[in-house]
């Protein structure tokens, strides 16, 4: 471990003394210092700045693409709905994983872990959720049919939206940059 990366972790307790045999333990970590350490930390940093990029480029993609000016579809967009390019999914997960590469290295164990955590998420990201939503969609038209042709009522289902391969790929080098341009800075 750099000693650059040793200034982030602060200990939570120290020991005070001995009251009847048992060790005494006092705080020294405050909220404040909790806030601060998390906001020093390259790693959260990091992910977050990659979901806000991801989220906020997804915004202005979806205002290009559909010409809307409405402040609330748009902020439903960005914060709640799921798919579209960039994949914030994609973008986070490659992020978290780079950010570990270079704080903790890629032979330890936290970084193994996440490698194969981001494998997992990206890959539902396109497939599991991508198919679901695809098949809900057709679920929705057969019932919408079924519902005109025969005057049977029909609640449809929500359609999630995955990723295609493009926006999961964009999202990936998304969050890889913004972990390297912050641990290299």
């Amino acid at each position: 471990m750099r000693n650059r990366e040793k200034s982030l972790y602060v200990p939570l307790t120290k020991v005070t003394g001995k009251l009847h045999g048992i060790t005494m333990l006092e705080e020294s970590f405050s909220e404040t210092d909790g806030l601060k350490s998390l906001l020093e930390n390259l790693i959260f940093l990091s992910s977050f700045f990659s979901l806000f990029t991801a989220q906020m480029l997804k915004g202005i993609i979806y205002i290009l693409k559909n010409r809307t000016r409405r402040k609330k579809e748009l902020m439903e967009y960005i914060t709640w709905r799921t798919g579209g390019m960039p994949s914030s999914h994609a973008a986070v997960v490659c992020s978290l994983c780079t950010s570990i590469a270079f704080a903790e290295g890629i032979t330890s164990n936290l970084f193994i872990f996440s490698f194969w955590f981001a494998l997992i998420v990206l890959r539902d990201a396109m497939g599991v959720r991508r198919s679901a939503g695809l098949l809900a969609r057709a679920l929705n038209n057969l019932g919408k049919q079924a519902s005109e042709k025969h005057g049977l009522d029909f609640c449809t289902v929500r359609e999630v939206q995955g990723h295609t391969p493009l926006e999961v790929a964009v999202g990936g080098f998304l969050g890889v940059f913004i972990a390297a341009g912050l641990h290299l800075l």
